[in-house]
Protein backbone atom coordinates (compact mmCIF):
# COMPACT_ATOMS: atom_id res chain seq x y z
CA UNK A 1 0.00 0.00 0.00
CA UNK A 2 1.28 3.32 -0.94
CA UNK A 3 0.95 6.80 0.88
CA UNK A 4 -1.48 7.80 -2.05
CA UNK A 5 -4.06 4.94 -1.14
CA UNK A 6 -3.46 5.19 2.94
CA UNK A 7 -4.74 8.77 2.19
CA UNK A 8 -7.15 7.79 0.21
CA UNK A 9 -8.83 5.53 3.05
CA UNK A 10 -8.12 8.04 5.58
CA UNK A 11 -10.10 10.56 4.05
CA UNK A 12 -12.80 8.39 2.67
CA UNK A 13 -13.69 7.48 6.57
CA UNK A 14 -13.51 11.15 7.66
CA UNK A 15 -16.07 11.97 5.07
CA UNK A 16 -18.21 9.10 5.55
CA UNK A 17 -18.16 10.40 9.80
CA UNK A 18 -18.83 13.87 8.32
CA UNK A 19 -22.21 12.94 6.14
CA UNK A 20 -22.98 10.97 9.35
CA UNK A 21 -22.41 13.77 11.53
CA UNK A 22 -24.43 15.76 9.16
CA UNK A 23 -27.01 13.17 9.03
CA UNK A 24 -27.48 14.01 12.76
CA UNK A 25 -27.53 17.43 12.76
CA UNK A 26 -30.33 17.15 10.48
CA UNK A 27 -32.39 15.25 12.61
CA UNK A 28 -32.34 17.19 15.80
CA UNK A 29 -34.99 19.05 17.00
CA UNK A 30 -34.23 22.14 16.53
CA UNK A 31 -32.48 22.04 13.43
CA UNK A 32 -36.03 20.57 12.09
CA UNK A 33 -37.81 23.74 13.29
CA UNK A 34 -35.21 26.21 11.59
CA UNK A 35 -35.55 24.13 8.40
CA UNK A 36 -39.59 24.50 8.90
CA UNK A 37 -39.28 28.17 8.83
CA UNK A 38 -36.12 29.32 6.54
CA UNK A 39 -36.74 26.20 4.40
CA UNK A 40 -32.75 24.99 4.50
CA UNK A 41 -30.41 23.71 7.41
CA UNK A 42 -28.06 25.65 9.50
CA UNK A 43 -24.46 26.81 7.96
CA UNK A 44 -23.02 24.23 10.47
CA UNK A 45 -24.15 21.17 9.48
CA UNK A 46 -24.55 22.21 5.58
CA UNK A 47 -21.09 22.27 6.42
CA UNK A 48 -20.72 19.12 7.66
CA UNK A 49 -22.56 17.47 4.15
CA UNK A 50 -20.32 19.64 1.96
CA UNK A 51 -16.74 18.37 3.71
CA UNK A 52 -17.72 15.45 4.27
CA UNK A 53 -19.30 14.54 0.24
CA UNK A 54 -15.98 16.56 -0.22
CA UNK A 55 -14.05 14.38 1.78
CA UNK A 56 -15.22 11.03 0.41
CA UNK A 57 -14.79 11.88 -3.33
CA UNK A 58 -11.28 13.11 -2.93
CA UNK A 59 -10.65 9.57 -0.64
CA UNK A 60 -12.47 7.40 -3.55
CA UNK A 61 -10.85 9.31 -6.20
CA UNK A 62 -7.38 8.44 -4.66
CA UNK A 63 -7.84 4.79 -3.95
CA UNK A 64 -9.37 4.51 -7.22
CA UNK A 65 -7.21 6.36 -9.48
CA UNK A 66 -3.59 4.97 -8.02
CA UNK A 67 -0.07 6.04 -9.89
Amino acid sequence: MNTNQILGIVLLVVGAILLFLGYQASQSISEQVVESFTGRFTDSTTWYFILGAAAAVGGFLLIAFRR
